[in-house]
């Protein structure tokens, strides 16, 4: 299992605070199957344990990630809006219930993205793939990309009370947007 260092301390405001004061952070692991036609990633937790598995549609004209429990049960779909969208956006269904829009801001070195609805922000840094997502300006949760791994691998610290299947979304649209993008 990859052990993950979230730098905290590159984020604006009280991001170390952030970890002071919630001692009881979920930390997830995303892993990319290498060697898989289309995209897959398996979501374990920091015990080694699968929570979730995504598997990303082909042959589609719009993007599309299925993510499901250990039973194989859906519990989430990812779908991108327009594929002539001029910033990608994406709409999230949690239990096939729609439950957000992702959409990314035009920005130069910065990653921005905007949830609809949810008060919730996403910034991050272009080139480290270091991402901070935060509700009503308050840090909920931390994305970091692992760096020499076979294909992407992510670490996910997400506060208690925070949906973690939405965060879990949340990052699997930000690696479609920088797999779109040639990042």
């Amino acid at each position: 299992m990859p052990r993950c260092i979230c730098y905290a301390f590159i984020y604006k405001g009280d991001a170390l605070g952030f970890f002071e004061k919630r001692r009881k952070t979920l930390k997830l692991y995303i892993k990319q199957k290498v060697f898989s036609v289309g995209d897959r990633f398996t979501v374990r937790d920091e015990n080694g344990n699968d929570r979730y598995f995504v598997e990303g549609e082909i042959f589609t004209f719009r993007r599309k990630f299925h993510i499901s429990d250990t039973g194989g049960n859906e519990v989430a779909y990812i779908e991108a809006q327009r594929m002539l969208n001029f910033m990608p956006e994406y709409d999230i269904y949690l239990g096939g219930k729609y439950a957000a829009t992702i959409s990314k801001k035009l920005t130069f070195f910065i990653h921005e993205y905007s949830i609809d609805g949810e008060g919730i922000e996403i910034e991050g840094d272009a080139f480290s793939h270091n991402y901070e997502i935060t509700k009503s300006g308050s840090p909920i949760a931390y994305i970091h990309k692992e760096w020499f791994t076979w294909g992407d691998s992510y670490c996910i610290d997400i506060a208690s009370g925070i949906d973690e299947l939405l965060a879990v979304s949340i990052a699997i649209t930000i690696d479609s947007v920088m797999d779109r993008n040639g990042n």
